[in-house]
């Protein structure tokens, strides 16, 4: 054979197939959008268009610029003049996209998918190349170098061997493949070139090569379909999980998002209300002073105010910066920069309404316990664990391994390619391992029987712990419509009181403290009208969340149920 026909035979024999990083990155990529598209459908809710590549779809570019400045902000109004007006709807789409761990979430999942790609390609052919090429010198018989790999022995007939310092280089390629079959059996066949060139003396290529196959396939431990596809059946339900566990993050991520939405308002609404609260409060001051000068009110009064004044303008400066810290903190929420500058939308919090789902809580307990991912995950957990008990007994049984090959070498001469059929090898037999030692099998089998037993226990208690959350939920959210309902009635006393105290001031008949509590407790009713409409508001999603009904969109936003009444 020609050097030049060798050198490519052997390229394709030692070939690795290499590429590129970004080829391997593609690839893994694309394979793992495959599997998880496959397994999407069978996940209620599972987000269709799962990706991690960022997306930079949406952004506060687009959004509307606030053009008036808040006096109840103080100086600090500044710092939102012209910024982005950021609705929830905007907000969740915002923290899909950017949110750190919500990014992390979804890395998970495409981690478990490259996991399982490995474990099905496991049962695909695997070819695999490799080689070696020596350099060497040394004394040696030519002719007895040249009949060793041709096959032939005039060496041995020669009595006058000649010592030489021989240069010459050999090599060995390899390619084969191998595969692993349902049943247990792996299949494994190879073709290997061995080459020796001369570089002194004789200048001859001698080139052998050799195909050859091998079938095992065991009869007893690590037989049949069970045992064999045990890694692969359950990497296929660890990605299943792993999907149950993104779309339930994908709830709880919602419902957090717009709990801290509707937080930062409400700091904000309650500053307004110090705000006011203080305006107030300079308004006693300044009516005081003048009742003062005319002798219609003490000293001591007029000080209660002043001192009543000063206090609000604490609490206002406070609720200021509690507010400013919140907004700051949402926007690590969002996954924005901690210098972004926007403005959530007041109108979020005036158009919440008090909307009471219209079901009892059996009810809601039975359309948890069907349609929470979680205990879906839970049942098929515990059969996980009874079906690795079977898997764990094949292991304890004694090896034996039925094992059939063959092999065929290249006819003497410089033709690799010309095997010799006629001189074809084969070999049946059978090994064995009685299996003697079975300690650690045994221990294997008794750890299987038992992490049967605690995954029925875990199974049973999340359905208990289920029906509590339900029931906490729903105490929860009739406590919140009823405090809705106190605070929607203490705000009206509230504002009556306040005007009975104005009233009586003017007339000269009230005190300075009687005022001072009645505007302080109206400011306190309508911070607490606000919260209780809020907590309303999030224990509704909360409940939808935790009865696993609350449906996600794509963009985070979920979507309202008919199943409530005002």
């Amino acid at each position: 054979m020609r050097p030049a026909r060798l050198t490519l035979l052997l390229l394709l024999v030692l070939l690795p197939g290499g590429c590129g990083t970004a080829h391997y990155r593609k690839s893994a990529d694309k394979e793992a959008a495959r599997i998880i598209a496959q397994k999407t459908p069978a996940v209620p809710n599972m987000d269709p268009r799962f990706t991690i590549e960022p997306s930079n779809e949406i952004s506060l570019a687009g959004l509307t610029l606030t053009t008036n400045l808040e006096a109840f902000l103080g100086n600090e109004g500044l710092s939102e003049s012209n910024a982005p007006i950021v609705s929830l709807e905007s907000a969740l789409a915002l923290a899909v996209q950017r949110n750190r761990d919500y990014q992390n979430q979804k890395e998970l999942v495409y981690l478990e998918a490259l996991n399982l790609s490995l474990d099905r390609y496991r049962f695909t052919p695997i070819f695999s190349s490799g080689g070696n090429v020596t350099a060497q010198n040394q004394p040696q018989d030519v002719a007895r170098a040249i009949d060793q790999l041709a096959g032939t022995q005039t060496a041995l007939l020669s009595q006058d061997t000649k010592l030489v310092q021989q240069y010459n280089v050999s090599g060995r390629g390899t390619a084969g493949a191998s595969m692993l079959l349902r049943t247990g059996a792996t299949l494994a066949s190879s073709f290997s070139l061995d080459f020796l060139r001369f570089l002194n003396g004789d200048p001859r290529f001698l080139v052998q090569s050799s195909l050859g196959a091998t079938l095992t396939q065991p009869l007893l431990r690590g037989a049949g379909y069970r045992a064999t596809m045990e890694n692969l059946t359950q990497s296929e339900h660890n990605l299943l999980y792993r999907l149950r566990e993104f779309t339930q993050y994908r709830k709880d991520f919602s419902v957090r998002v717009a709990r801290d939405y509707y937080g930062v308002l409400q700091t904000r609404d309650q500053t307004r209300n110090q705000y006011l609260g203080y305006q107030n409060f300079l308004q006693n001051v300044r009516r005081g002073q003048a009742n003062a000068e005319e002798g219609r009110i003490a000293q001591a009064e007029l000080g209660q105010l002043q001192q009543a004044a000063l206090s609000a303008e604490a609490r206002w400066i406070n609720a200021v910066r509690s507010y400013k810290q919140n907004l700051d903190q949402f926007k690590l929420t969002l996954g924005l920069p901690a210098e972004a500058r926007l403005v959530l939308d007041e109108r979020e919090l005036t158009s919440l309404r008090v909307l009471h789902p219209d079901l009892g809580v059996e009810e809601a307990m039975q359309v948890a316990l069907n349609t929470r991912l979680d205990l879906q995950t839970a049942k098929d957990q515990r059969a996980d664990a009874l079906r690795r008990i079977k898997v764990a007994a094949n292991g304890l049984l004694p090896r034996v391994d039925f094992t059939i090959g063959g092999r065929v070498d290249s006819k003497p001469g410089n033709n690799p390619l010309d095997l010799d059929y006629a001189r074809t090898r084969g070999s049946a037999g059978l090994n064995f391992d009685l299996g003697l030692d079975r300690k650690a099998e045994r221990n294997s089998y008794r750890g299987a029987l038992i992490a049967a037993e605690r995954a029925a226990r875990q199974a049973e208690l999340q359905t208990d712990q289920v029906k509590l959350q339900i029931a906490d939920d729903w105490r929860n959210l009739d406590q919140a419509k009823r405090s809705h309902e106190i605070s929607d009635l203490g705000v009206q006393l509230a504002e009556r009181r306040v005007e009975e105290q104005q009233l009586r001031a003017d007339l000269g008949r009230g005190t300075a403290r009687d005022l001072v509590e009645a505007q302080t407790a109206l400011i306190t009713s309508h911070d607490e009208r606000i919260a209780a409409l809020v907590n309303h508001t999030i224990a509704r999603l909360q409940f939808w969340r935790d009865m696993g009904i609350l449906f996600i969109k794509e963009d985070g936003k979920w979507e309202e149920l008919t199943h409530a009444k005002r």
